[in-house]
C-alpha cells in the first residue's frame, strides 16, 4: 500500500497549538516570574494564533486527512473559533483568582489548559474513533490534574480523586462500546460506519450491544442522569477557577463528539439511541431542576442546572432524526448547536461572576454572599440579574430563544408530550434562578465593602452581560451561522 503525505493544512491549529503548549511548560520554568506574566500573556497569544490559523485554514468544504481520521469542515472551524474565545475569557476570570492563592499561580495550569483545550479539538475534528478517545483522554487528564492543583484542599483533592475514578469507569465503557461497534462493523472510520450500516454490512445484536455502552460513555461527559454524580462534587469542590473551565469549554467538544459519532455514524440505527436518549433527557431535566432547588451553595445548584440543561440539549439531538426531512433534522440539530453556544456563553458569565466575589483569597460560592449585591454593585448585580433570566429561559434573553428553538423542533417532530415535560421542568428551574436574583436585590448585604475590580475583568463581565441580552434580541445572527455551518458539514 503506497504512503499518502497527509494534509497538515487540516490540523495546523492543533500542530501549533501543541508546540506551543510544550514550550509555555518548558519556558515557565525558566522564568522567574511570581505573577506569571509572561505565561499568561503567551497562554493568551497561542489561543488567539489559534483562531487566526483556524480561520485562515478553513475552506469552507469537508476533507478529510491522517488516513481518515480527522475532519476538516465548517461546523468543526466555528465550534473551535468559538473554544478559543470561551478559553481566552476563562482565562481572563481566573487570572485574579489564581494570583491569590500560590498552589495554583503556577505555569502548569496554564499548560494544562492549553492541552486541555488541544483534547477537545481533537474531539472536535476526529473522524475516526480512536481519535475521539484520544481527544477524550487528553481532555479528562488535563482536567483531572487541574482539579487537584490546590493540594492543599482537602475538597479539591477529594473532588479529583472522584472525578478521576469515575472518569475512567466511564472511559472504559465508552471504549468498550466502540470495540463492539468495530466488531459489528469491522471499520473504526466514521464514515464507513455508516456506510456499512446504510448498506446493511453489520451484526445487529453486537451493534446494540456496543451502543448502550458508547451512549452510556457519552452521557457521563455530557453529566446526565444517572452518570452524573461526578458533577455536583467536582464542581463544588474544584477551585472555581477550575469549575468555570469545566462548565464551560468542554461542552462544545461533547455536542461536537456527539454529533460525530450518533449522527455522522450510527444514524441508521437512530431509533435504537433516540429511546435511550429520551431517556436520559427526562431524568435529567426532573432530576436536575428539582435537586439544584435544594441547594445553598451556588456552585452545586449550577452544576444541578448543567445537568438540567445538558438534558434539555439533548431534545434537539433526539428529535432530528424523526421524519426523514432533511430540513427538519437541520432545523433540530442547528437548535441543540445553538443550545450548547448560548449555556456556554451565560456559564462563563455566571461563574465569572462568582469569581469576581471571591478575593482575599476566600471563596464567595454561597448564596449568602450574594445577599444585596445591588447595593454593593448595582451594574455587577444587573450583570448577574441577566445571566439568571437567560438560564431560567425569560424572555427577552438568549436562553429563551434557546429553548424555544428547542421545543420548537420537539414539537414539530410530533413529541408534545416531551415539549410540556420540558416546559414543567423549565418552570421548575425559574424558582432557584429567580431565588438568586430576588437575594440580590432584596436581603440586605452580609459584606457592605464596595466591589473593586481590575479594568479588564469589568470589560469582560460587561461584554459577557450585554451579549446575553443582545443575542436575545437579535438571535438570528447565531442560529443561522449554526445552521449553514451544520449544512456545509452533514
Amino acid at each position: 500500500m503506497q504512503f499518502q503525505v497527509p494534509d497538515l493544512r487540516l490540523a495546523s491549529a492543533e500542530i501549533f497549538m501543541l508546540l506551543m503548549a510544550c514550550l509555555i511548560l518548558v519556558g515557565d520554568l525558566l522564568v522567574k516570574d511570581e505573577k506569571r506574566t509572561l505565561t499568561f500573556v503567551a497562554t493568551q497569544l497561542t489561543l488567539i494564533g489559534a483562531a487566526v490559523i483556524t480561520f485562515a485554514s478553513s475552506s469552507g468544504e469537508t476533507a478529510y486527512t491522517f488516513s481518515n481520521m480527522y475532519v476538516g469542515d465548517l461546523m468543526a472551524d466555528l465550534l473551535k473559533l468559538l473554544l478559543y474565545l470561551t478559553v481566552i475569557v476563562i482565562l481572563f476570570y481566573s487570572r485574579g483568582y489564581i494570583l491569590e492563592r500560590p498552589q495554583m499561580a503556577r505555569g502548569e495550569y496554564y499548560s494544562l489548559a492549553l492541552f486541555a483545550t488541544l483534547g477537545m479539538m481533537v474531539m472536535i475534528s476526529a473522524s475516526h474513533l480512536v481519535t475521539v478517545y484520544i481527544g477524550l483522554e487528553l481532555l479528562s487528564l488535563s482536567l483531572y490534574a487541574m482539579v487537584a492543583m490546590n493540594r492543599d484542599s482537602v475538597p479539591a483533592t477529594e473532588a479529583a480523586m472522584k472525578y478521576f475514578v469515575l472518569g475512567a469507569l466511564a472511559s472504559g465503557l465508552l471504549l468498550y462500546g466502540m470495540s463492539m461497534i468495530y466488531g459489528a462493523t469491522g471499520t473504526l472510520e466514521i464514515p464507513a460506519i455508516a456506510e456499512r450500516l446504510y448498506m446493511g454490512q453489520f451484526d445487529k445484536g453486537i451493534l446494540v450491544f456496543g451502543l448502550v455502552f458508547l451512549v452510556s460513555g457519552l452521557a457521563f461527559k455530557l453529566g446526565v442522569v444517572p452518570f452524573h454524580m461526578w458533577i455536583p462534587d467536582v464542581y463544588h469542590g474544584a477551585p472555581t477557577a477550575v469549575t468555570l473551565f469545566i462548565a464551560t469549554a468542554p461542552k462544545l467538544a461533547a455536542f461536537a463528539m456527539v454529533m460525530r459519532l450518533l449522527v455522522n455514524g450510527l444514524i441508521v440505527v437512530s431509533q435504537d439511541w433516540q429511546a435511550m436518549l429520551i431517556i436520559l433527557s427526562v431524568l435529567s431535566m426532573a432530576i436536575g431542576n428539582i435537586a439544584a432547588i435544594a441547594q445553598t451553595n451556588l456552585k452545586r445548584m449550577l452544576a444541578y442546572s448543567a445537568i438540567s440543561h445538558m438534558g434539555f440539549m439533548l431534545l434537539g439531538i433526539v428529535t432530528g432524526v424523526v421524519g426523514g426531512d432533511a430540513r427538519f433534522a437541520l432545523n433540530a440539530y442547528s437548535s441543540a448547536m445553538f443550545y450548547v453556544i448560548t449555556y456556554v456563553l451565560t456559564s462563563a458569565g455566571t461563574f465569572g461572576m462568582i469569581l469576581l466575589l471571591a478575593r482575599g483569597g476566600l471563596e464567595s460560592d454561597e448564596l449568602d454572599d450574594f445577599k444585596g449585591l445591588n447595593r454593593r454593585s448595582p451594574w455587577f448585580a444587573a450583570v448577574m440579574m441577566m445571566m439568571m433570566f437567560s438560564m431560567a429561559g425569560i424572555p427577552f434573553f438568549v436562553g429563551f430563544f434557546a429553548k424555544f428553538s428547542v421545543l420548537q423542533a420537539v414539537v414539530a417532530a410530533g413529541h408534545l408530550w416531551l415539549a410540556i415535560v420540558a416546559v414543567a421542568f423549565s418552570l421548575i428551574g425559574c424558582f432557584y434562578y429567580l431565588r438568586v436574583v430576588k437575594i440580590m436585590y432584596f436581603d440586605p448585604p452580609t459584606n457592605t465593602s464596595p466591589i473593586e475590580a481590575p479594568l479588564d475583568m469589568k470589560i469582560l463581565m460587561s461584554a459577557n452581560g450585554l451579549a446575553v441580552a443582545l443575542l436575545g434580541i437579535f438571535p438570528q445572527v447565531l442560529m443561522s451561522l449554526c445552521a449553514f455551518s451544520l449544512l456545509r458539514s452533514l
